[in-house]
C-alpha cells in the first residue's frame, strides 16, 4: 500500500498497473487506446508542468484507468496550453494519486510482475478496497479491442490518393492514420469486428492492422479475419496488437509478459538491415517465435533488452508487422521507414480490382 495526494477526480479506480519510462508526451500517452484498463505509473519526476493542448491526443478521450506519479504540477508553463493537467483529469473523470515513491513502486513491479491495483481517494476501509481489487479482471484472456474501436466505418484522406488502405481499428492511435495519409493513402477505417468480406468489399490496395488493448489470443474474430485477408494476397502491415494478430494468424503464439515494455526509449535491432533503432513501445503481451515455421515466417526485429520478438514478415505473403510503434508520438522517428516499406509493398503487389 502506498499513500499520497489525490489528483483529478475524487473517486476509486482499478486496473492492471504498468509503468512508462518516457520523459515527455504524457498527454499522447494518456489518450493511447492501448492503455485501456490500465493504471499507469509515469516514471518521469514531473508530470503536468507543460499543461494540455487539444491537438496533442491519440484518441478522443483519456484511455488510462488511473495515474500514479511522483510530483504533480498544477501550474503549467506553456503559453500554447489550454488547461492544467488536473483540470483535464477532472473533466475526463480520471482518478489519480501523486506524491508516491514511483521508483520504489516500479522496482516492486519489475520484481513481482504485472498485477492489478486500486486507487481510491474516497474509501479508507482496506477490507473494502481488497474486495474491489479482487473483483478486477485479469488482463490475460480479456478482449478489449472492440470496446475502444470505432463503432462505424468512416474514411480519412483524399479519395483521389494513389493508395486505398483498409485500416482495421482495434484501438488505433491517430498518428497511424496521419502517417498513412501523409504518404498518399486514402483510408477506410473499419470497426474491430468487421469481417474479411466487409473489408474486401471496399477493394483496398493494402491492409493496416492497428494497435490496441487486451489479450490478442482472446480475439478469435480478428484472427479469422486476418487469415482470410492474408489468403486474399493483399499487402498487410501490422503494428503492436496488429503484429500479434498477424503472428497468431500465421501460426505463432503469444504470451503475457512479466511486466511489459512501455516508453519511448527501447532499443530494437533490425535483423534485415543490421541497424538498430530507438523505439516507442506499449505492450504487455508478446509473440513467441517458432523455428518450425521458418519456411513461412521470418523473424525481422528483436528487442535488444530482452531478445523478445519485435517484428516478423511472411515469406509466402506480402505481409509484415512490428511490435513497437513506428508512428511514435511520443517518441523517436527511427522507425518511420516502415510506413514507406508498406507503400513499396503495395506498389510491388498491386491488387486487381
Amino acid at each position: 500500500m502506498f499513500t499520497g495526494t489525490a489528483i483529478g477526480k475524487i473517486g476509486t479506480t482499478t486496473g492492471e498497473i504498468a509503468f512508462n519510462t518516457g520523459m515527455t508526451g504524457y498527454q499522447e500517452v494518456f489518450t493511447d487506446p492501448s492503455y485501456t484498463g490500465q493504471i499507469l505509473i509515469m516514471t518521469s519526476d514531473h508530470i503536468g508542468n507543460y499543461g494540455v493542448k487539444q491537438d496533442e491526443v491519440e484518441s478522443d478521450r483519456i484511455q488510462i484507468a488511473g495515474l500514479v506519479c511522483k510530483r504533480f504540477s498544477y501550474p503549467y508553463s506553456r503559453k500554447q496550453a489550454s488547461a492544467s493537467l488536473d483540470e483535464y483529469f477532472t473533466v475526463n473523470n480520471l482518478v489519480g494519486i501523486a506524491d508516491v515513491d514511483t521508483r520504489q513502486l516500479v522496482r516492486h513491479i519489475r520484481e513481482a510482475g504485472a498485477q492489478n491495483a486500486i486507487i481510491s481517494s474516497e474509501i479508507e476501509d482496506l477490507n473494502v478496497l481488497r474486495e474491489m481489487l479482487d473483483a478486477c479482471p485479469d488482463m490475460s484472456g480479456l478482449e478489449l479491442a472492440s470496446t475502444v474501436s470505432t463503432s462505424s466505418f468512416y474514411t480519412d484522406g483524399d479519395p483521389a490518393a494513389p493508395h486505398r488502405v483498409a485500416l482495421l481499428d482495434f484501438g488505433s492511435k491517430k498518428n497511424i492514420a496521419r502517417c498513412l495519409v501523409k504518404r498518399g493513402c486514402y483510408l477506410g477505417v473499419f470497426p474491430a469486428r468487421s469481417t474479411a468480406e466487409d473489408v474486401l468489399a471496399w477493394n483496398p490496395d493494402g491492409i493496416m492492422l492497428s494497435n490496441g488493448p487486451g489479450d490478442p489470443a482472446a480475439m478469435d474474430y480478428a484472427i479469422i479475419t486476418v487469415q482470410k485477408l492474408l489468403d486474399a494476397g493483399i499487402p498487410t502491415f501490422g503494428i503492436c496488437l496488429g503484429h500479434q494478430l498477424l503472428s497468431l494468424a500465421s501460426g505463432l503464439s503469444t504470451y503475457k509478459m512479466h511486466h511489459g515494455h512501455r516508453g519511448c526509449n527501447h532499443p530494437v535491432h533490425n535483423l534485415i538491415s543490421g541497424r538498430s533503432e530507438i523505439t516507442s513501445q506499449n505492450h504487455g503481451f508478446a509473440v513467441a517465435y517458432d523455428e518450425a515455421l521458418a519456411e513461412t515466417v521470418q523473424l525481422t526485429h528483436i528487442n535488444l533488452n530482452d531478445q523478445s520478438v519485435e517484428g516478423i514478415a511472411r515469406k509466402d505473403k506480402p505481409a509484415f508487422s512490428v511490435q513497437h510503434h513506428p508512428e511514435a508520438n511520443p517518441g523517436p522517428h527511427d522507425s518511420y521507414y516502415l510506413f514507406d516499406q508498406f507503400i513499396e509493398l503495395m506498389k510491388a503487389n498491386p491488387v486487381q480490382h
